[in-house]
C-alpha cells in the first residue's frame, strides 16, 4: 500500500487442522481525504448537473409560453398542479403518518415475551434508532405519490373551481349537467382518495400495532389490544362510511354509466333495469353501510368486533344479493320477455340527450326519390340544373400533390403535404372553390447537411400554391390561380415566408449573424434575416444553456453562428402550437392554410369534449374520425378515451411567419368552454373579434363532422320501437376509389341541396343501409361560416322500396361497362404501363336523382405525378367516360346546356357516340394486339420484333385518335373533338416511346 492511504489491520482467523486460530492478515485500504474529497465534489456536480436538466425543461417552457404571450396558461397550470401536490400529497402523508405515530403511541407495555413476539423483538431492536427517519421516510413516500397522482387531475379541480351551469337538467335526477360534467368527476377522485388514505393508514397501523404486541397472529390469550381495536376499528369505520358515500354517488353514476343494449354500441344511461333495480339496491346499500360504519365507530365503548363483523358481513351479502342477484332477476324475467317496451321511455331518453350533445338534434331528414330514370323531356332541364346546382370539384386534393411537388416544388429542399385543403377565393366577386398547398421547408432535401445548414440556412418555405377546384388545363394539369417562386397569381401582394407549418418539424435559429436562404432564381440565392420577435432570444448565457441541454445539442451553448439578435423558433406546426396555448382544448386531425390580410394564417378547428353528459352514448373519437386519408399524424384523441359531448367552440389561427397563436370563441353558448375561459381569463378572444376577412375562409370541420354523421347512422331514428329493432340503421360506406376498406371521407364542394335556392360551400357524404351496397341516405352540412344556415345538417333519406346505387355500385358499374374498361386498359398503356387513380367520387342530388362525378387521373410511366384525362358520370342508369365534365354531361343527358344555345339534337337522329365507332373499336383492338405482341417480344429480348411492334401500337394509336375525332366531330361534339384529338396525339407520342 502507498502512502496515500491509511491502513488497517483485521485479523481473519481460519482454523486449522487442529481447529486452532490461524491465517493470514487481511490488509483493507480506507481512501485518504483527498479522494473523499473528489468523489463528495463529483457527486455534488453530478447533483447540480441533474438538477440542471430539470430547470432546463422548466426554464424552456416558461420561456416559449412568454414569447407567444400565452405565460398565464404555464402559470396557471404550473401553479394548479403545485397546489394539488401540496395539498393532497400533505394530507396523505399526515394520514399515513398520524396513524403510525398513533399505532406506536398505543402500543401495550412490554411484558412476558412469547414465541411471537421474542421472533419480532429483533426486529424492534433494529428498527429502534431509526425510528423517526422510518416514520418520514414511508410519511414522504405516500406523499409524493399521492401528491403526483393529485397533480394530474388539475382539469378536474379546474373544472369544479370555475364549472358553469348549462341551464338544462336531467330526466333521472333532475339536476344540472354541470353537476355530471364538472361536479361529479371531482367528487369520485376526492372518494377515490379518501379510499387510499383509509386503506394505507390501516395497513400501516396495522403493521405498527403487530410489530409492537397490540395485534397477536399465534400467541394466546386476547388476539388484540383495546387500544387496537379501538383505533383500527375507527379506520374500518372511515373506510364503511366512504363505501355509503359511494354507494350513493353511484346512483347518480347510473345516468352516465356505459353499458349494452340490443342493437346500440356506447349506450350511455339508465335503462329499466338501473331505473327499477339498480337505483334502489344503491340507496339500501348506503343505508346499510352507514349502519356498518357507526357499529364500527361504536367499538370505541364496546371494545368488541362482534357486532362490527356481523355489521360488515351483512353489507357483504347485501351487496351481492340486492345489488348483484336482484338486478339479473329483473332484468332476467322483467325486462327479457319484453325488452322492447320496458326500454321504451329510456331509448328516448338516450336518444334526446345524444341528439343534444353532439349538436345533431335539429338535422333535417326528409324523403328523396331517387329517380333512376331519366326521361327525354327531362333531358334539356337536367342538363341545365347540372351547371347551377354544384361547381363540380374536379381537381382532388388528396390526388394532386405529386403534380404540386412536380409543378411547383422548384427546388428540392421545398414541399408540399400529401393531402391538400380546398378552401374558397374570389375571382372578380366571385366565389372560386380553391385548391391550396403551401410549399413548406423539406429539411430531408437540403443538398449538404450539416448543422448550420439544418437549423440556420434552410429555415422557411415560400408561398402558397392555388389551383382551381373545377377546371384543369387542356394537358390535366392543375390550372393554377398562383404559382412560381416567389408566387404570383390572384392572392395578390401578402408575406410568402412559411416558418410555422404542418412539415416544419425542426427547431431553426433566426434573426443572428447566421444569414438566411430566403429562395434561389436563376439570378442567384437571396439572403434573409428574420424580423419578428417571436421565438426565444438567445442572447442570454442561461438560456443557450438551458435550450443545448433542453434539445442534447451542446452547439447552441457555444457556437459562434449564435450571436446578439439570434431566436429560437420551436414547436412549430400549428396543432403543437394550439396544443400547448390550449391544452384543454382537442384539436381537429386537420389545420388548413389561408392567405388573410396579406398574411398566410392556418386555421385550425378546436373542440371542447366531455364524458360526462348524461344519458348521451359515448364515442371514440380516434375511431370516428378515421378514413381512407387520415393517417396516425391525423388522428384525434381527446383527454377522455371517450367523449359523449363535443362542440365546435374555438376557432384559432397560427400567423405562418411569426407563429402569432390568437383563440376565438366560436359557440358563445357551450357551457364547456365558458368553464374553461374562467379557469384561463384573456386566452379566447370574442367571437366579434374575428374579422371579415378571416371569416371568409372559416368552414365546417371535417373531424365534427365524421362524428356526426357515424352517430346519425342510428339516432336519425326518434322512434324508440323503430331505433331497438335497427331496421333503419346506416353505416359509413367504404372508399371505393380505393382498396384499403377505409371508410369514405367526407368531400367539400359548393353545391345547393333541394330546398337551397343558391348554392353554398358544403361538406357531404353518402350512407348505405347496414350491410347493404345501395345508397341509404345523402348528408350534406352547411360549411360556410358567414352562411346564416352554418352547421345546418340536411339527410336526403332514399326509399328502400325503389334501391338507389351507392358509391360502390357506382363504381363497380364504372368498372364491369365494357365501354368504359376499353379505354381504361387504353390509359394504362399510354407510355408503356400507365397508372390510372380515380379521384374523389362526388354525389350530388339533381332534380329528384343522385348525379355522381368521379375524375380520372393517369400516372403515366417514366412520371411520379398523375394528370387527369378523363371524367367518369352517371345518373341514373346512365352513364359516360369522356374528356371533360361537359362532353360526360352532353352523354349522359343527351345534349348540351342549355346556356350554351345548342339544343340536344332529337331522338332518333343522335350520332354514335365516338366509342361505338366501329373504326375505333378496331383501331383499340389493333393497338391491344400490338401491344401484346411488343410485350412479348420484350420478354424474348427480341429486339427487331419489339420494335415492329412498337411502330404497329403507334399506328394503331394514331388512327384510333383520328377515328375517334372524326366520330365526335359528326356527333357535333365540337369541343370533344378538340380534347379527345389533343389527348390521343399526346397518347400515341407517349406510346412511341420503348417501354423499356
Amino acid at each position: 500500500m502507498t502512502a496515500n492511504f491509511e491502513v488497517r489491520t483485521l485479523a481473519f482467523q481460519m482454523p486449522d487442522r487442529g481447529g486452532g486460530p490461524t491465517g493470514p492478515r487481511i490488509r483493507v485500504g480506507r481512501p485518504s481525504r483527498r479522494i473523499r474529497t473528489l468523489l463528495t465534489t463529483l457527486g455534488v456536480l453530478a447533483a447540480l448537473a441533474m438538477l440542471f436538466v430539470m430547470f432546463a425543461g422548466f426554464w424552456t417552457d416558461w420561456l416559449w409560453y412568454r414569447s407567444v404571450n400565452y405565460s398565464s396558461v404555464f402559470t396557471t397550470t404550473l401553479g394548479t398542479k403545485i397546489g394539488l401536490f401540496a395539498v393532497f400529497g400533505l394530507l396523505m402523508a399526515l394520514a399515513v403518518g398520524i396513524n403510525i405515530w398513533l399505532a406506536h403511541r398505543l402500543r401495550p407495555p412490554l411484558s412476558a415475551m412469547s414465541m411471537e413476539q421474542q421472533s419480532l423483538d429483533r426486529y424492534r431492536m433494529s428498527i429502534a434508532p431509526y425510528k423517526k427517519w422510518v416514520l418520514l421516510a414511508v410519511t414522504a413516500l405516500v406523499g409524493l405519490v399521492a401528491g403526483a397522482s393529485a397533480a394530474g387531475q388539475w382539469r378536474t379541480w379546474l373544472q369544479w373551481i370555475n364549472g358553469v351551469s348549462f341551464h338544462q337538467k336531467d330526466p333521472q335526477f333532475h339536476k344540472d349537467i354541470s353537476f355530471y360534467t364538472f361536479d361529479l368527476p371531482w367528487y369520485r377522485f376526492l372518494l377515490s382518495f379518501g379510499f387510499a388514505a383509509a386503506v394505507l393508514s390501516l395497513i400501516a397501523a396495522a403493521l405498527v400495532h403487530y410489530l409492537y404486541g397490540g395485534l397477536r397472529l399465534t400467541s394466546p390469550g386476547h388476539r388484540a389490544t383495546a387500544a387496537a381495536t379501538g383505533h383500527l376499528s375507527v379506520l374500518l369505520g372511515l373506510f364503511v362510511g366512504l363505501k355509503a358515500i359511494a354507494y350513493w354517488l353511484d346512483r347518480y353514476g347510473l345516468a352516465v354509466k356505459s353499458s349494452g343494449l340490443k342493437s346500440t354500441d356506447g349506450w350511455t344511461g339508465l335503462r329499466y333495469v338501473d331505473a327499477n333495480a339498480y337505483l334502489p339496491a344503491k340507496t339500501i346499500l348506503f343505508i346499510i353501510a352507514l349502519i356498518c360504519a357507526v357499529l364500527f365507530f361504536a367499538t370505541l365503548w364496546r371494545r368488541t368486533w362482534q357486532l362490527p363483523v356481523i355489521g360488515f358481513g351483512l353489507m357483504v351479502l347485501s351487496a351481492v344479493l340486492i345489488g348483484g342477484l336482484y338486478p339479473a332477476i329483473v332484468q332476467k324475467f322483467q325486462v327479457q320477455p319484453n325488452e322492447q317496451a320496458k326500454e321504451a321511455p329510456y331509448i328516448k331518453k338516450n336518444i334526446t340527450a345524444t341528439r343534444e350533445a353532439y349538436g345533431i338534434d335539429d338535422a333535417d331528414v326528409k324523403d328523396y326519390p331517387g329517380r333512376n330514370d331519366v326521361s327525354d323531356k327531362d333531358k334539356e332541364k337536367l342538363r341545365a340544373d347540372a351547371n347551377t346546382t354544384a361547381s363540380l370539384r374536379l381537381l382532388d386534393p388528396n390526388i394532386v400533390s405529386p403534380t404540386f411537388q412536380q409543378k411547383q416544388q422548384v427546388k428540392g429542399y421545398y414541399q408540399f403535404p400529401s393531402t391538400l385543403d380546398v378552401d374558397r377565393y374570389k375571382k372578380d366577386g366571385k366565389e372560386q372553390d380553391t385548391v391550396i398547398g403551401l410549399r413548406e421547408l423539406n429539411i430531408k432535401g437540403i443538398p449538404e447537411r450539416n448543422w448550420i445548414n439544418d437549423h440556420f440556412k434552410y429555415t422557411h418555405g415560400y408561398g402558397a400554391i392555388t389551383a382551381k377546384g373545377t377546371s384543369v388545363t387542356s394537358e390535366g394539369e392543375p390550372d393554377f390561380t398562383e404559382n412560381s417562386l416567389p408566387t404570383t397569381g390572384d392572392l395578390g401582394s401578402y408575406e410568402q415566408r412559411v416558418y410555422f407549418g404542418e412539415k416544419t418539424t425542426q427547431y431553426s435559429i433566426v434573426g443572428g449573424p447566421q444569414k438566411e436562404l430566403d429562395y434561389s432564381s436563376d439570378k442567384g440565392e437571396k439572403s434573409y434575416s428574420y424580423q419578428a420577435k417571436s421565438g426565444v432570444s438567445l442572447a442570454n448565457p442561461v438560456n443557450r444553456a438551458a435550450y443545448a441541454v433542453a434539445f442534447g445539442e451542446p452547439q447552441i451553448l457555444y457556437s459562434g453562428a449564435i450571436g446578439e439578435g439570434s431566436r429560437i423558433l420551436y414547436n412549430r406546426t400549428p396543432k403543437e402550437r394550439v396544443e400547448a396555448v390550449a391544452p384543454w382544448l382537442t384539436i381537429d386531425g386537420d389545420a388548413y392554410p389561408a392567405v388573410v390580410g396579406g398574411r398566410i394564417q392556418w386555421i385550425v378547428d378546436a373542440y371542447t369534449t366531455t364524458n360526462g353528459y348524461p344519458y348521451a352514448s359515448r364515442t371514440t373519437l380516434g375511431d370516428t374520425t378515421a378514413d381512407s386519408l387520415t393517417t396516425g399524424q391525423r388522428a384525434v384523441v381527446a383527454q377522455q378515451n371517450q367523449v359523449n359531448y363535443i362542440r365546435n367552440s374555438v376557432k384559432a389561427t397560427v400567423d405562418a411567419y411569426d407563429g402569432t397563436v390568437k383563440l376565438y370563441q366560436w359557440d358563445e353558448k357551450d357551457p364547456v368552454l365558458k368553464t374553461w375561459m374562467k379557469a384561463f381569463p384573456g386566452t379566447v378572444k370574442a367571437k366579434s373579434a374575428i374579422s371579415s376577412d378571416l371569416m371568409d375562409h372559416l368552414r365546417y370541420p371535417q373531424d365534427l363532422f365524421k362524428v356526426q354523421r357515424e352517430l346519425l347512422t342510428r339516432y336519425h331514428v326518434t322512434n324508440p320501437g323503430t331505433f331497438y329493432t335497427g331496421s333503419e340503421r346506416w353505416e359509413v360506406p367504404d372508399d371505393p376509389t380505393t382498396k384499403k376498406g377505409n371508410a369514405v371521407p367526407p368531400y367539400y364542394l359548393s353545391m345547393k341541396m333541394p330546398d337551397q335556392t343558391a348554392q353554398t360551400f358544403s361538406l357531404t357524404t353518402t350512407l348505405t343501409p347496414k350491410a347493404r351496397e345501395n345508397l341509404g341516405a345523402f348528408m350534406a352540412v352547411d360549411a360556410d361560416a358567414k352562411s346564416p344556415g352554418y352547421g345546418k345538417i340536411r339527410i336526403l333519406k332514399m326509399p328502400s322500396d325503389n334501391p338507389v346505387s351507392g358509391p360502390q355500385q357506382v363504381q363497380s358499374n364504372f368498372n364491369s361497362d365494357t365501354k368504359i374498361a376499353e379505354k381504361i386498359n387504353l390509359l394504362k398503356r399510354m407510355g408503356g404501363d400507365s397508372e390510372v387513380e380515380y379521384g374523389n367520387l362526388l354525389t350530388v342530388p339533381l332534380d329528384g336523382g343522385l348525379l355522381y362525378v368521379e375524375p380520372v387521373y393517369v400516372r403515366g410511366a417514366g412520371t411520379n405525378y398523375p394528370l387527369l384525362r378523363k371524367v367518369l358520370v352517371t345518373y341514373g342508369k346512365r352513364t359516360a367516360f369522356e374528356d371533360t365534365l361537359q362532353a360526360a354531361l352532353d352523354e349522359v343527358f343527351g345534349g348540351k346546356a342549355a346556356d350554351t344555345g345548342t339544343k340536344p339534337p332529337a331522338e332518333g337522329t343522335q350520332k354514335p357516340s365516338p366509342v361505338q365507332d366501329p373504326t375505333v373499336k378496331q383501331a383499340l383492338k389493333d393497338a391491344q394486339d400490338a401491344f401484346a405482341a411488343s410485350q412479348k417480344a420484350l420478354e424474348d429480348k427480341n429486339w427487331a420484333e419489339y420494335g415492329k411492334a412498337q411502330n404497329a401500337l403507334k399506328d394503331a394509336l394514331d388512327r384510333a385518335a383520328k377515328a375517334e375525332a372524326k366520330a365526335a366531330e359528326k356527333s357535333g361534339d365540337k369541343s370533344g373533338d378538340k380534347s379527345s384529338d389533343k389527348g390521343g396525339d399526346k397518347g400515341a407520342d407517349q406510346n412511341a416511346k420503348p417501354a423499356s
